[in-house]
């Protein structure tokens, strides 16, 4: 069932450095982020995947945590600010939106395939920008280690009551 899975699903923060991910399972994981809904089909995303050392080092920089080096592959999620949908009444840009949705469909395809992920917003953009050599229109909006977790235990979900997030008019 899908709630199994949203269970499942969780923030990991220890991987198995000698555990690669299988690259059926990472295209697998990235052909799910790619399915992802998006305003008006637009799809203004660009998925940077850094599986070497040299790659990963580009990185550290702008986010280094010992368990980021761990994990086996970081995905660096940008939106394209060229590609996506602007609501006209306001202008509202929708690429961190759509990224969103679509570094989730990662993320639940990732636990599918009994991998871990994280989301990683707290880091230097403008840096990694750089270090990863991105044009002016790519936006890092996500960063996601991925792989093995170190731990499978899966940690009990601490969630507001329904009731105290949703109003019924």
């Amino acid at each position: 069932m899908f709630k199994d899975l949203v269970l499942e699903r969780h923030s990991v923060r220890s991987y198995r450095a000698d555990m690669p991910v299988e690259e059926e399972k990472l295209h697998y994981v990235l052909d799910c982020a790619r399915l992802a809904p998006s305003a008006v089909n637009f799809q203004p995303w660009k998925f940077v995947v850094l599986q070497s050392a040299d790659a990963k080092a580009g990185l550290y920089p702008s986010y280094d945590r010992p368990w980021v080096r761990e994990a086996p592959v970081v995905v660096v999620c940008c939106a394209d600010h060229a590609q996506s949908w602007k609501r006209r009444s306001d202008g509202k840009d929708h690429a961190d939106v759509d990224v969103a949705i679509a570094v989730e469909h990662l993320c639940l395809a990732a636990a599918e395939q009994g991998l871990g992920t994280c989301w990683v917003c707290n880091f230097d953009a403008e840096g990694l920008k750089a270090s990863l050599h991105l044009p002016a229109t790519l936006e890092p909006v996500a960063i996601v280690p991925l792989g093995y977790p170190a731990d499978p235990t899966v940690p009990e979900k601490n969630r507001k009551p329904l009731s105290e997030i949703t109003e019924v008019r």
